[in-house]
């Protein structure tokens, strides 16, 4: 049975659903709001049960092939002086470290999406979903150019804040699980110095900088802040030129590389900024609208497995669909029901573990480093990677022998 299948969103998840569909026979159409591919983003990353789907579908070579070059992470002081370090496990075996054998930027990942399934998956850019309505027979989709078409299924793959997810929840609903903490980074130009160790600077006001290097010329710049006031929370909404004022107000004088990094998001071409939440939702389906990824399951970026929860999602999703075509309500049924042990797991988070992570004194600070160089002394790292299991939570990803494996 084949159906006719609309993905809102063009990211990681929504190519890797229109990779299963498509490749199992069913006609699928992807809208995508930004003009072009947006094949940019920051560096993420593929652990536990992401890199085997990766493996699946036939793509691992393809990834390994754009890895970024990053070895470890390095905690350093105000002098930039490495107090410890902990290294990548590049073993294949257990669990990955701070730093994951599977690293990779955004685009790069989500070009290798785009050209596994552009031959057989009809791109539409420039365009998304405006508002639908939907009986037990089909959705129809008005879209922002003004058209419309009728589909036998809708999925929501329009990240954390998802317009069809919205659509779906009752009104008065809010699916955000706010962490108090908010993000920023961009590129700046390569220096001397800048290598595949990437450098965690804490500072005192719950305060985290991070540089991290990803090719040739350029290198990227995080700022993590912990403050839970509303006014902090507002900034995301504002002008991209009040959003660096904000973060130079807050940053400027905290030491190490500072006045680098700031000189360096004046002019940046490549800002993003956002406040760290996760998405928490009983609902994940209404008739036949679905939500993938992000939309339905954020865990945040503390979690580093929303990549990883992506690509398993739309595998889940996609087998369950090929499994029961003709009965998409128990289809969908089955996906919430398969995937959200994997997703209560990887959306575990303590709030304490947050604030250990970005103190506010100088004294916790100093502790935070002492642990740091503890931890290393005695090889804790490769102990846990050694012996922990590589699937999170040891959940294991069910088999659908319905898909075609790449």
């Amino acid at each position: 049975m084949t159906l006719k299948i609309l993905i809102c969103g063009g990211g990681c998840a929504g190519s890797a659903l229109a990779f299963w569909l498509a490749r199992n026979g069913h006609q699928v159409v992807v809208v995508e709001r930004f003009p072009a591919l947006r094949a940019t983003g920051a560096q993420i990353d593929l652990r536990g049960q992401g890199i085997e789907v990766a493996k699946r579908m036939g793509l691992i070579d393809t990834i390994r092939s754009k890895l970024v070059d990053e070895d470890g992470v390095a905690i350093v002081d105000s002098e930039g002086k490495v107090h410890a370090t902990f290294m990548a496990n590049k073993t294949g075996k257990g669990a990955q470290s701070l730093t994951s054998e599977y690293e990779i930027m955004r685009g790069d990942l989500v070009r290798i999406l785009y050209d596994a399934t552009k031959d057989n998956v009809k791109y539409i850019f420039g365009k998304t979903v405006v508002h639908f309505e939907q009986d037990e027979k089909q959705v129809v989709a008005h879209f922002s150019d003004g058209s419309s078409d009728t589909f036998d299924v809708l999925v929501g793959a329009d990240g954390q804040g998802s317009r069809i997810r919205k659509a779906i929840l009752p009104s008065d609903s809010d699916p955000y699980l706010r962490t108090g903490v908010h993000m920023a980074y961009w590129f700046i130009p390569r220096a001397e110095g800048d290598n595949n160790i990437r450098r965690a600077y804490n500072c005192p006001g719950g305060r985290i900088i991070m540089r991290r290097t990803h090719n040739s010329t350029e290198s990227q710049v995080y700022f993590i802040l912990r403050d839970s006031t509303p006014e902090v929370s507002s900034i995301h909404r504002a002008s991209v030129e009040q959003q660096k004022q904000f973060w130079t107000q807050r940053y400027r004088g905290a030491g190490w590389q500072t006045d680098r990094f700031l000189e360096g998001m004046r002019t940046t071409e490549n800002w993003y900024c956002q406040e760290v939440v996760q998405v928490r939702t009983k609902i994940w389906s209404k008739g036949r609208v679905v939500l993938l990824g992000d939309a339905a399951h954020c865990p945040s970026p503390f979690s580093a497995m929303g990549t990883s929860g992506s690509l398993v999602g739309a595998y889940v999703l996609a087998g369950e669909i090929c499994r029961q075509p003709d009965d998409l309500s128990q289809a969908f049924a089955n996906y919430q029901k398969t995937l959200r042990p994997f997703v209560d797991e990887i959306q575990k988070m303590n709030p304490r573990i947050i604030g250990y992570a970005l103190p506010e004194s100088e004294w916790g600070v100093a502790v935070l480093r002492f642990i740091g160089w503890l931890m290393c002394f005695l090889h804790i790292p490769q102990l846990v990677a050694r012996y922990s299991d590589e699937n999170k939570g040891g959940w294991l990803i069910p088999d659908y022998p319905e898909l075609q494996r790449g």
